[in-house]
């Protein structure tokens, strides 16, 4: 795998055991589809003859979900009304194991259905909403608040789930994000209104692009407007940074530190983005809560995002599917590093353009040890695009005898593939990379100092048109021939 892959993978592991505590306004999401055939003689309206009804927990309650399909466990604290909706929250919670709820209920509240009709091809009629927006009272807030304050020392970060229908109200946030601070807890924000003020002392907020142009109360027109608004927020709100989800563009991460990453959407099917906001906090959070960086737990959460949109109705994604599906990407992105001679050299000529420095270093690479990784590393540090040149199948065969190699050609390029170090493998099948330094012209040729340089192949070539040669310290190890020898004699 890619440097960057693999410990995406690897993070996935530290999700296990942790516990998040989770506040915010829970909802029933309800799916209603049905077949449309005519129009009502009464109205210009559709007449849907319901199929199937299905109903999720939504709002908070499907960050929760998410959490918990992702092996987080969650403390939940939120708001219901006294009524049928209410204790069909309390039902669907009852069947998350790993979720431990804190609800108050209060007669005056009417808990919020969120009803979506389609059609059953998907298309999206209608929504029609109950809900009372009422913040809560101050004896629900105290109550739900000293709880919090107890809960908040065992768990391992905080996810604020704001919908604004009365739960996270400004006192709230403030002793929750007290609590979760002084407890030295990070604090996931999905926020809600203008005055972010109101998060201060937040790790990361997670607004999306209508939202943060609201709450900067500015246009976002270009990548350059979104970063001046973020910045802006950050500068006004004492926050730690800014992740700003754009559907179809990705993400956007802003740091108190001036650091600004581009993360691509990793999907481009969009089936239904209902909840994906939800996923990405979850993801967020357990990434937090697990001891990842901000950085990788964004793209985790990227990542969780590009899957749950490809679904119909409000979905979560679990820890194996994410890996599978991180898997999946770095097979991709290796792939893209195994190239011919004509692709690497179209590849050479952009990558001069944007004014980086290439280069070339070659072998058979058979089976990969520690000397091939310092050759490798210090050929990487010579230049900002690195290409190997692989000895095919059948010229190993004639340099090293019929019994090599011990891989393929294609096993060898994918391991090399999969190196941080390495941007392109181009397998040739000459005795020599002769023609291939030829075609490509790098600047920097790097081989190991066990050759002199009158025996390194295309120095004179590299020489020629301005570039260096460089010959690599060599380290104590052991060398492919010495290790099928050392097995025979086993």
């Amino acid at each position: 795998m890619t440097h960057d892959a693999a410990d995406l993978t690897n993070h996935l592991g530290r999700f296990k055991g942790r516990r998040l505590v989770c506040v915010g306004d829970v909802m029933v999401d309800r799916f209603i589809y049905g077949e449309v055939r005519r129009i009502s003689p009464e109205a210009p309206v559709p007449v849907v003859r319901i199929t199937n009804e299905t109903s999720q927990l939504g709002g908070a309650g499907n960050v929760a979900r998410n959490a918990v399909s992702l092996g987080v466990s969650v403390a939940f604290f939120s708001a219901i009304g006294s009524d049928r909706a209410g204790r069909e929250v309390t039902d669907l919670l009852s069947e998350l194991e790993t979720v431990e709820p804190f609800l108050r209920v209060n007669g005056d509240r009417e808990t919020t259905i969120k009803n979506r009709f389609f059609s059953a091809n998907g298309h999206h009629l209608l929504r029609a909403d109950r809900e009372t927006a009422a913040p809560l009272t101050a004896a629900d807030e105290a109550d739900l608040a000293k709880t919090l304050a107890r809960e908040i020392a065992s768990a391992d970060a905080l996810v604020l789930s704001d919908y604004g229908k009365g739960v996270v109200t400004d006192a709230f946030a403030r002793s929750a994000i007290d609590a979760a601070v002084e407890a030295g807890k990070p604090v996931v924000v999905d926020p809600k209104g203008t005055d972010y003020s109101r998060y201060a002392g937040a790790t990361v907020v997670t607004p999306n692009r209508a939202e943060l142009a609201l709450a900067a109360g500015r246009d976002i027109e270009s990548d350059d407007d979104l970063v001046a608004a973020a910045q802006a927020l950050l500068a006004s709100a004492d926050i730690g940074a800014v992740l700003v989800t754009r559907s179809a563009e990705g993400m956007t991460l802003v740091q108190q530190n001036g650091q600004v990453d581009h993360l691509n959407a990793e999907s481009h099917e969009v089936a239904d983005v209902t909840g994906a906001g939800d996923t990405v906090v979850a993801t967020l959070g357990a990434a937090l809560a697990g001891g990842v960086v901000l950085l990788d737990g964004a793209r985790l959460a990227n990542a969780a995002a590009g899957l749950v949109v490809r679904r119909r109705g409000t979905a979560v994604v679990s820890a194996r599917e994410l890996a599978a599906a991180l898997l999946r990407r770095n097979l991709t992105v290796v792939e893209a590093k195994v190239t011919d001679a004509a692709t690497a050299s179209a590849r050479v000529s952009l990558w001069r353009s944007e004014g980086n420095v290439i280069g070339f270093t070659n072998g058979c690479f058979d089976l990969l040890h520690p000397g091939h990784v310092s050759l490798l590393g210090q050929a990487k540090s010579a230049s900002d695009k690195l290409i190997v040149g692989l000895n095919s199948d059948a010229s190993v065969a004639r340099l090293k005898g019929p019994d090599r190699p011990v891989q393929s050609e294609t096993s060898r390029a994918t391991v090399l593939a999969s190196m941080e170090s390495v941007d392109l493998v181009v397998v040739f099948a000459e005795d020599t990379p002769l023609a291939l330094i030829e075609a490509l012209r790098p600047d920097v040729l790097v081989k190991g100092a066990d050759y002199a340089k009158t025996d390194i192949v295309g120095a004179a070539v590299v020489e020629a048109h301005g570039g260096k040669i460089i010959r690599a310290d060599l380290v104590d190890s052991v060398s492919t021939t010495a290790t099928i020898a050392a097995l025979k004699e086993g």
